[in-house]
């Protein structure tokens, strides 16, 4: 049956026709005028009337939005949120499947689990969020977005300005004192070297964990390897503090191969360990990069140096961006950069990129610079 909308007056919104033949809608209380996009007066007018009938009964209307969605898909009548999270398994891999698998046991996500998707309201996300960590958070976003990309929510269950903000806690870089005291505490000369190496290269545990003999160039004293998370090839000028540390392990295969053969998670935990048996808190593996950066600005880097020398920091890593920021003060006594022994950088000059002389030539991805005298 159509509306003529005869009492257009009891109406919010009306039909009418452009002189060019195409039927637009106005908002009796506004004013608005919008393209009906159609040229059919019975679909116009059809139109209208379905607008008429959200305005003067929305719930109504909602539940008859959801009733044509089932319709349109069987399937939405039983599909909860479970059904969901396993899909997005299906097309995960590697070490992100492994984040999703933990990510899915949260205790935050039982009260969704068996949650019918279609029927989910605003107040069971907002209870499971309560519930749950900064992880849950993120986790559910992406199952609600991943739901939407599929067609299988006609709507977000929270908008995007209802979602708590992401707040994830301060971090860190683990001191040189924090750092002594995890080397006097471990026994194992293997998990000395890893910590050794964290604190030398700042590079991820899994790209340190992962080193091969054959990564380490003794001609140009360079050590490269490429980064696991973005395929970056990263390329890095060692000293004899380093050498010395590389000397003792394996001359061929993983240079870690015990720790290579662990889950990121494990070592995450041997660390946590060995950090609560010597009494350092507020630290992680991940800490180890922070350090590498902190101390990259102690002695005067710009950003762009960093970044230029090694692709272990991107330009918008967290690392960087809070760590270097403006140029600081000189090196701390006792502390060995081989970064910028190698540039010729003094202890508390500001440092800058020289000119390179005509005699320099590449090595090892890195341009080989003149060095000052040290004073």
């Amino acid at each position: 049956m159509f509306i003529t909308m005869k009492n257009d007056m009891k109406q919010r919104y009306r039909a009418f026709l452009r002189p060019w033949g195409v039927y637009y809608c106005e908002d009796l209380q506004t004013g608005k005028q919008e393209t009906l996009k159609t040229r059919d007066k019975a679909e116009a007018y059809r139109l209208v009337a379905a607008k008429n009938e959200t305005a003067a009964a929305p719930a109504f209307s909602l539940q008859l939005a959801r009733v044509y969605w089932k319709a349109g898909d069987p399937a939405a009548a039983s599909r909860t949120w479970q059904c969901v999270m396993d899909e997005i398994l299906k097309l995960k891999n590697g070490n992100t499947r492994q984040r999703w698998v933990t990510a899915i046991k949260d205790k935050a996500f039982e009260s969704l689990r068996n949650l019918v998707v279609m029927e989910t309201r605003p107040e069971h996300f907002l209870r499971a969020l309560e519930n749950g960590t900064v992880c849950t958070n993120i986790f559910l976003r992406r199952m609600q977005n991943f739901a939407l990309d599929m067609s299988w929510l006609p709507w977000p269950v929270l908008p995007k300005k209802g979602w708590p903000k992401i707040q994830f806690k301060d971090k860190r870089g683990i001191t040189h004192v924090e750092h002594e005291k995890i080397l006097m505490g471990e026994q194992n000369s293997e998990w000395r070297a890893f910590y050794n190496l964290l604190w030398n290269l700042g590079g991820s545990q899994s790209d340190v964990a992962n080193l091969r003999a054959e990564d380490v160039d003794w001609e140009m004293k360079v050590i490269s390897f490429s980064r696991m998370k973005t395929g970056s090839v990263v390329q890095l000028h060692f000293g004899e503090g380093l050498g010395s540390i590389l000397n003792d392990l394996p001359g061929e295969g993983l240079l870690l191969p015990r720790i290579a053969g662990m889950k990121e998670s494990d070592r995450a935990k041997a660390f946590t360990r060995r950090c609560n048996l010597v009494g350092v808190s507020g630290v992680s593996l991940h800490s180890y990069r922070y350090a590498w950066a902190e101390r990259a600005k102690t002695c005067g880097y710009p950003e762009r140096l960093p970044c230029h020398f090694s692709s272990r920091f991107k330009s918008s890593s967290v690392a960087v961006k809070k760590c270097l920021g403006p140029l600081g003060a000189g090196c701390p006594n006792g502390f060995n950069n081989p970064l910028a022994t190698r540039m010729g950088i003094s202890c508390g000059e500001r440092p800058s990129l020289p000119a390179a002389s005509s005699s320099d030539n590449r090595c090892g991805g890195f341009l080989k610079f003149k060095r000052r005298s040290m004073s």
